[in-house]
């Protein structure tokens, strides 16, 4: 029988920002813009260079319309930034510290699926 992991309390981690309204509402915001899958999908997929949406579109599986809607909405947010390249537009990173959120986020949630494969073995 596994032991129970220490209670956590974020009271002991020192903040570093001062607490205020319009810090909860672009956390908020963010938190929304990475409610989808498909989201965090397309910001695995640009972290891997600029993209154009054909390119984009090749790594996810969805409609072209559909995927349009979710870069112009990451867009829009500063999240990504595009360039009007002849007839494609080239989508790339345009927030660093997003990426580093969904990397993180997206290690924790990984490594707290294998954790109970790990601990029956």
């Amino acid at each position: 029988m596994p032991k129970p992991e220490p209670a956590y309390t974020a009271d002991s981690e020192p903040l570093l920002y001062q607490p205020n309204d319009a810090v909860f509402a672009r956390a908020a915001e963010i938190f929304r813009l990475m409610s989808t899958p498909i989201r965090i999908r397309i910001i695995n997929t640009l972290c891997h260079g600029e993209k154009n949406v054909s390119e984009i579109l090749a790594n996810i599986a969805t409609t072209q319309p559909n995927l349009s809607q979710h870069l112009n909405l990451l867009y829009q947010a500063r999240v990504l930034d595009k360039e009007r390249r002849g007839n494609q537009i080239f989508y790339r990173i345009g927030n660093r510290d997003v990426v580093a959120l969904c990397r993180t986020l997206c290690s924790q949630v990984a490594a707290d699926q294998q954790a109970p494969a790990a601990a029956d073995e």
